[in-house]
């Protein structure tokens, strides 16, 4: 299962991301948590400190390795010059799997030792400064776009993505990658504001959207946001004296996060295995072609030279079937 965490900068997704990953690990379950945000907090959310964060190898870094794992031998992708953020997979690309070793695990994630479990950790990189005033930071997570076009996961495995604040995911077809979009809302104007934007975005997609109210207070922070977005939102979390110790590099174990909090995960957890049974792979692909041949017209013919719209193979459907041994 895939769930993205969205939400203004300040409204608390990378932390709520964060509790998510550490849930699912102490449930047992296997976990790939991506930072795919500008600002890279997850891992010191996830424990790290300062340098162990700052020493994660980024998948921006190590895009032609992942290019070429990935095409395979699929015969429409002739080299790694030729792919893109978008290309989708065919006949022949290998496809990633939660719960496997391969080449861009091997060097773009790693382990992180929770006390409820270990969880495969990987992040785009932040901005270097040879990025600055040079570079869009959509290319660097096209590395992250470009995994989740190949990864086929099935239940009870979970592909957790910490996304670029605001409105920022619209800016690629990686929104609709995912089972489930979780919304950190504050009980604020300003925090429901994005949630506007991704409802307008998102309707014509099919994406699957819920809202987790954030640093909620009382019953009057509540009126509010069932009003500003009525039956999406799933469950709201308040103050965390644990939440706020692990701040402080001082976690307890989790087993001892407030009931509260901890029934919040859990109701979010049934959510994302909720939408299992609604997935659509057929639809899911035809949205990967979409956005690819979109991206291929802008720029991408004229920037590898190549008709990408030759990389579409028309019989092919990803889908867990696709990654079955032959």
């Amino acid at each position: 299962m895939k769930i993205a965490f969205v939400g203004k900068g300040g409204s608390g997704k990378t932390t709520l991301s964060s509790l998510f990953v550490r849930h699912l690990a102490a449930t047992g379950a296997p976990v790939v948590a991506i930072d795919a945000d500008i600002n890279q907090h997850l891992g010191a959310a996830l424990g790290l400190d300062e340098a162990e964060a700052a020493g994660l190898p980024a998948l921006g870094e190590h895009l032609e390795l992942i290019k070429d794992h990935l095409r395979g031998t699929n015969p429409r992708v002739p080299s790694a010059q030729t792919m893109i953020k978008t290309t989708p997979p065919g006949e022949g690309s290998r496809l990633l799997r939660v719960c496997e070793d391969n080449p861009i695990y091997a060097a773009c994630a790693r382990p992180v030792e929770l006390d409820g479990g270990t969880v495969r950790l990987m992040v785009t990189g932040p901005f270097t400064d040879a990025d600055l005033g040079v570079a869009c930071y959509h290319s660097k997570t096209g590395a992250v776009e470009l995994c989740l076009n190949h990864l086929v996961d099935g239940p009870d495995e979970y592909v957790v993505v910490d996304m670029t604040a605001g409105s920022d995911s619209f800016a690629s077809g990686m929104f609709t990658r995912f089972d489930l979009t979780v919304l950190v809302a504050e009980p604020t104007r300003k925090g429901v504001s994005v949630y506007r934007q991704y409802k307008e975005y998102a309707r014509d997609f099919g994406v699957a959207l819920k809202v987790v109210g954030n640093k909620v207070q009382g019953q009057d922070d509540l009126d509010f946001l069932h009003e500003q977005v009525g039956e999406d939102l799933l469950v709201t979390v308040g103050h965390s004296d644990w939440v706020r110790a692990m701040e402080k590099g001082r976690p307890s174990r989790f087993e001892l996060l407030e009931d509260v909090n901890a029934r919040a995960l859990r109701i979010l957890h049934t959510a994302v295995d909720g939408t299992y049974a609604l997935r659509d792979w057929r639809r899911y692909t035809r949205q990967m072609v979409h956005f690819h041949l979109k991206n291929a017209q802008s720029w991408g013919n004229e920037r590898t030279g190549a008709d990408l719209a030759a990389q579409v193979d028309p019989g092919f459907v990803l889908g867990e079937e696709a990654a079955a041994p032959a």
